[in-house]
Order: C-alpha cells, then sequence, then structure tokens
C-alpha cells in the first residue's frame, strides 16, 4: 500500500467527473453543513451568526466544496448556504443529497421514488436558488421498496433534463457501485470511511453504512473521488491509541490527525469534516499541514 506525500491544500487539487467535458477541480479539503443544524441534524442552529460566519470563512480559506442536504434541518443548511455565500463565487461546488426524507418525529425515511427524487431537486434548487445542482449524490436508506436501479435510472434522467450537472451515489456496496456505474457516468461516492471506520455498520437510526476499503478500491481504479461522511465519528469503534500517539509527535489534536490519515491516504479522498465552531473549522484546515511520514502511515495502519 502506497501513501501520498500531501502538498499544501490550496496547492493539492481534486478533480471530479475528469471523464467528462464538465471536471470540476476542487480543493482537497470540503466542508459538510451537517453539523450546523440543530440537535438531531433538525432545525435551526444554536448560533445562527457563527454559523453564516462558519460558511463565509469557508470561502475566505479556499474551501470551494460544500456538502449538504436539503432534509438536514429541514433546508436549513441550504438556507444557510444561500444567505451566507449567494451570489456564489464561480468555482464553488455545492453538493447535495437526494433520496432521504425527515418524519416530524426527525426519524429517517427512504424518499427515493422518481418523483421523490424529483421533488427533491425541484427544492434544492429552489432554497440554493440556482438553475442547476452541480453535483447530487443519490443517498440509498435502509427499507425502500424502490429498486436501486429505479432510482438512478431517475437520476440520471435528471441529468439529462439538466438539472443535475453531476450524478454521484452515497451509502452504497460495491456491488451497487459497480450497478451504477453500468448506467452512467457515476462523478464522487460519498460513504463512510474513516481511520476508526472502514468496515460496513450499523446506525442508530436504522440501516448498514455500507462500503469502506472496497468501495474505496472501486473509486481508486476508476479515478471517482471518494467523499467520506462521519470521518471524525470515533466512538465506532473504540478510539485508537495510535492517533494519540501521533497527535502528541506532531503537536496536533487527534481530529487533525484523523483528517491528515485520510489526506494521506489516497489521493482520491475528498475529507468534508463539519462543525458549528469557528475555532474547529481554523483546525481542521490546518490539518493539511500536517505532513505524516510513511512510518507514520505504517504505524497508523
Amino acid at each position: 500500500m502506497e501513501f501520498l506525500k500531501l502538498d499544501n491544500m490550496n496547492k493539492h487539487e481534486i478533480t471530479i467527473a475528469g471523464n467528462s467535458k464538465k471536471p470540476l477541480k476542487v480543493n482537497r479539503l470540503g466542508y459538510g453543513t451537517m453539523r450546523l443544524t440543530g440537535e438531531g441534524i433538525w432545525g435551526e442552529p444554536k448560533n445562527r451568526p457563527e454559523a453564516l460566519l462558519i460558511l463565509k470563512e469557508c470561502i475566505k480559506k479556499g474551501i470551494n466544496f460544500i456538502d449538504t442536504a436539503d432534509y438536514y434541518g429541514e433546508d436549513v443548511t441550504n438556507r444557510l448556504i444561500q444567505e451566507a455565500l449567494h451570489p456564489y463565487p464561480a468555482d464553488l461546488v455545492i453538493c447535495t443529497k437526494v433520496g432521504g426524507a425527515r418524519k416530524p418525529d426527525k426519524s429517517w425515511i427512504p424518499f427515493n421514488s422518481p418523483e421523490n427524487l424529483r421533488s427533491s431537486i425541484d427544492n434544492n434548487l429552489r432554497t440554493l436558488k440556482i438553475e442547476q445542482v452541480t453535483l447530487v449524490h443519490f443517498r440509498v436508506l435502509a427499507g425502500s421498496d424502490v429498486p436501486f436501479k429505479e432510482s438512478m435510472d431517475a437520476m440520471f434522467q435528471l441529468q439529462k433534463e439538466g438539472k443535475i450537472l453531476h450524478v454521484g451515489v452515497s451509502n452504497v456496496s460495491p456491488e451497487e457501485l459497480q450497478t451504477a456505474m453500468t448506467m452512467g457516468s457515476i462523478a464522487t461516492v460519498e460513504n463512510m470511511y474513516g481511520h476508526a471506520q472502514r468496515k460496513s455498520i450499523q446506525l442508530m437510526h436504522g440501516g448498514e453504512t455500507r462500503g469502506g476499503e472496497e468501495v474505496l478500491a472501486i473509486c481508486e481504479a476508476n479515478g471517482i473521488p471518494l467523499v467520506p461522511y462521519f470521518s471524525l465519528f470515533q466512538s465506532l469503534p473504540k478510539k485508537d491509541s495510535r492517533i494519540a500517539t501521533i497527535a502528541k509527535k506532531y503537536n496536533a489534536t487527534e481530529v487533525q490527525i484523523n483528517l491528515s490519515w485520510l489526506l494521506h491516504r489516497s489521493p482520491w479522498i475528498l475529507p468534508i469534516p463539519g462543525t458549528s465552531s469557528l475555532k474547529h473549522l481554523e483546525e481542521n484546515i490546518k490539518a493539511a499541514d500536517i505532513e505524516l511520514s510513511q512510518e507514520d502511515m505504517k504505524f497508523l495502519e
């Protein structure tokens, strides 16, 4: 296994949809907006001014990939993005997700019929105030009675209509990813992945989160960026003490070493750490400056 020697974030880019006529180049550290919502990923943030400031600071610091979903809140993160950043910088990629929804009891449900997906895309276009979504992940949730191929057919139809520029998938198994790739061009994959989480696990809100090393291998072989979510989620499984050892070596936080590990693990990984703290945002960005050695990476393996 070979590891990457990392340059500064602003010099180290990743190409999305490189085999298309409209490839996207973004800096290899994005921002995930999920934590900007209230408790339980529901409602308005506790500190709305800071949430808006975080989004503006992302742009100032060179982050040009922002991940969102209309079921965060609901619609909370999309409205915050629009308020803070519209009109958007020309190089900003706003990536959203469809395929899920929230019930009034805050539970998560599949929302993935062709009609559901069209409704979600239209809602994203409206709340973000855009005419086309640059990148959309179809999110697979447990409990669906809609076949995966039917949902993907709908996604590619929306792409043909011009409502979506690039199509991605999220929370997919290796088999589902391979199936999707036979149906159309897959720009990105958003799966759970991190130093402490590289296998499938059961999520608290139901269903299995899939992927891990097998999906990363497919992504690398086909030049598809892997966008890891919950990459800093260290309670399942228990935290690895080796991270703490390396953090001490570099006078860094364990979160920073987790992020640096992702950046070094593969040039096809695009981390999107989320936070509701401006201080933690600054720390996350600084993680891109930590250059782990080959010895460090072997120790962490």
